[in-house]
């Protein structure tokens, strides 16, 4: 992180590139039991939220990210009533899982309330679903909730969390990904955010092994943009409890879809399906 008057920006020494943002003003901070959160206005991004010197969320491209992470996974199920993430203390993954009007339970489960606060206050258009009958907020340890789940009572997890340290440290791992199978019905779906596809391939490809050692059949890693985050480029990857793949989704109802969205369609959809030649390659696909 390297602050001036005017500039937040975070450095990526292992990526050897920096993204920042233009301030206005600072507008708060709390220190967690956790981790230490930011609040910042900026001239053209809207809010930023920091967590522990690195960029989380902005008003202005969060829309991309909470699309992709709960879309493509719940117009891939047939079915989906059942919905836990993982995570996601900014809520804009619940609100977006809610606007299926088929998922009748949405448990989001985030170990630090003071995300979710943060959030309420300073990007409350992505708390409006937080008081949905069929939402239900914990402030807790996502693995171990995970590792007591029901075995066969979800259809999908999501985990929307942060980069793999720190608190998230515990979430890209075979014992976790071991839980969420076990807690997935047959066909069920886990949604993992990926990181980058252009300078985190390695890291992408340990947490894909590991979720095959974990028992997960076919997985697919959907690439989508987002300009605050290493390289501007960003993704989230599906596995699947079972054998089926991603090649086919409920394009119909995605077309039809009930609701607006700003980036998701089921033709970007579709175009997330085609995995560039050099990805592919990389991840075995």
């Amino acid at each position: 992180m390297h602050m001036s008057d005017t500039w937040f920006r975070e450095d990526f020494e292992h990526t050897g590139s920096s993204i920042g943002f233009r301030l206005t003003r600072k507008l708060d901070q709390v220190q967690s039991p956790f981790q230490k959160i930011e609040i910042y206005e900026t001239t053209d991004w809207g809010n930023l939220m920091v967590i522990d010197g690195a960029v989380m969320l902005t008003t202005r491209d969060n829309f991309l990210y909470h699309e992709m992470m709960s879309h493509p996974a719940l117009f891939t199920h047939p079915a989906p009533e059942s919905v836990v993430i993982i995570g996601g203390g900014d809520c804009g993954t619940l609100r977006e899982v809610l606007r299926h009007p088929g998922v009748r339970r949405a448990v989001q489960c985030d170990i630090d309330e003071q995300v979710t606060r943060m959030a309420e206050k300073y990007f409350p258009e992505l708390c409006e679903s937080n008081g949905d009958a069929r939402a239900e907020l914990l402030f807790d340890d996502g693995i171990a909730y995970m590792k007591n789940c029901a075995a066969g009572s979800l259809d999908v997890v999501i985990v929307d969390s942060t980069d793999p340290v720190g608190p998230a440290e515990g979430l890209f791992n075979r014992a976790f990904y071991e839980s969420c199978l076990k807690a997935l019905k047959p066909g069920g779906i886990l949604v993992q955010q990926s990181e980058s596809p252009l300078a985190l391939v390695e890291l992408m490809k340990d947490m894909r092994q590991a979720m095959r050692d974990a028992g997960f059949g076919a997985m697919k890693t959907l690439p989508f943009p987002q300009p605050c985050y290493p390289t501007g480029w960003w993704s989230c990857t599906l596995a699947r409890k079972g054998e089926e793949g991603f090649d086919t989704f409920r394009s119909d109802d995605a077309a039809a879809r009930p609701f607006a969205t700003r980036y998701y369609t089921a033709d970007v959809h579709r175009g997330a399906l085609a995995t560039p030649p050099y990805l592919a390659e990389a991840l075995g696909d």
